[in-house]
C-alpha cells in the first residue's frame, strides 16, 4: 500500500510485477475500493507480463475525501440532468479522469493499457477521449455511455447499490455486503459464502465511507451521454460485458461498442455486475490478448 500526490490530491494505489513491464491501469467503480478488482486476477495479468496498479477513486478507501463539498441531491442532478442542465457537482468525471493520469504522471508512466469497470469504465473511456496520448489500450467492463434511453437498472439492484446497512455493526455490515452481493453479482456464478464474507469483512475494516457514493453519482449524472465523445477514441478498445448484468444492462456494453470506433465486444455467460473467481482468468485473456494486440 501506498499514497502519492497525482492531479493535486491524494491517492493511495498499489504496484504489482516488473515495472520495466507494460502497464495496465485498474480504475475501479462507484463506492467501489481497489480491493474489488480481485488479487487473483492482479496476479493473472502480472502473470502475463505486465505491470498492474490499481488505486482507490477519490472520495473512496484510502484516497482522499471530499467531505467539505457536503452531499448532493441526487434528484435534483437527475432533474437538471433531464433537462439538459448543468448541475453543480463537487466534482467530474472528468476530474477523476485526470485523476488517473496524474497517478501515471506520479509514476512516471508515460502511456498504459486503461481497464475500467462499471464507473470505472466511463472514466477510463474519458482518459481515452480526453488524454488519448497516455492510452495504449482501452477496455471498458461492465459499462455504459450514459445514453439515458438504455434499458434501465432492475430496481433490486439499484436499491441494494445505494443502500446504506443499518448501522455499523458487524452483523448488518455483513448483511449489508451480502445484499448487494445477492442483487447485482454473477447469476452463474455466485460468491462463496466465506470467501463473501471475509471480502466484507476485510473491506469494511480497511475503510467505511458511504458519503463518498452520492458525490460520485453526482459526477455520474453530470457527465450525461458520452456517444458524441466517444467517436473521437482513438485508442483500441475491448468492451466486456455480462450478458446477466442486473445494474448495467448488456445492451449499454453493445451501445458502448457501437459508439467507439473499431471497437472489440466480448458478451460473457452468466456474467453479471462483478468479477468473479471464475471468470478470472477468461478476463485476463481477454485484457491481454487486447493489450499486447494493441502493443
Amino acid at each position: 500500500m501506498a499514497q502519492i500526490k497525482a492531479n493535486d490530491i491524494t491517492l493511495e494505489y498499489e504496484d504489482y510485477g516488473d515495472e520495466r513491464a507494460p502497464p495496465i491501469l485498474l480504475i475501479m467503480g462507484l463506492g467501489a475500493q481497489l480491493t474489488l478488482w480481485p488479487m487473483e486476477l492482479v496476479e493473472a495479468l502480472t502473470e502475463r507480463g505486465f505491470r498492474v496498479i490499481r488505486y482507490d477513486n477519490r472520495d473512496i478507501g484510502l484516497s482522499e475525501k471530499f467531505d467539505s463539498a457536503g452531499v448532493p441531491s441526487i434528484p435534483l442532478t437527475v432533474l437538471k440532468a433531464r433537462f439538459g442542465l448543468k448541475p453543480r457537482v463537487p466534482y467530474t468525471l472528468s476530474d477523476m479522469a485526470a485523476d488517473a493520469v496524474g497517478l501515471l504522471d506520479a509514476l512516471d508512466i508515460r502511456k498504459a493499457h486503461i481497464v475500467g469497470a462499471s464507473m470505472g469504465g466511463m472514466i477510463a473511456q474519458l482518459v481515452a477521449v480526453e488524454h488519448a496520448e497516455r492510452t495504449a489500450s482501452l477496455t471498458s467492463i461492465m459499462s455504459t455511455t450514459g445514453h439515458r434511453r438504455l434499458p434501465q437498472a432492475e430496481k433490486g439492484a439499484l436499491a441494494a447499490l445505494t443502500a446504506r446497512p443499518k448501522n455499523t455493526e458487524m452483523p448488518n455490515i455483513l448483511a449489508h455486503g451480502k445484499r448487494l452481493s445477492r442483487a447485482i453479482g454473477s447469476p452463474a456464478y455466485p460468491a462463496a459464502e466465506d470467501r463473501l464474507e471475509q471480502n466484507i469483512r476485510a473491506n469494511f475494516e480497511r475503510s467505511f465511507h458511504p458519503q463518498g457514493l452520492p458525490r460520485q453519482l453526482a459526477a455520474i449524472l453530470a457527465d450525461g451521454d458520452r456517444r458524441e465523445r466517444l467517436a473521437d477514441v482513438k485508442a483500441p478498445t475491448l468492451v466486456l460485458h455480462g450478458e446477466a448484468d442486473p445494474l448495467v444492462k448488456v445492451e449499454a456494453g453493445r451501445d458502448t461498442a457501437a459508439h467507439i470506433p473499431g471497437a472489440e465486444l466480448k458478451i460473457i455467460p452468466g456474467m453479471g455486475h462483478d468479477l468473479p473467481v471464475e471468470l478470472v482468468e477468461e478476463i485476463a485473456d481477454a485484457v491481454a490478448a487486447h493489450a499486447r494486440k494493441a502493443a
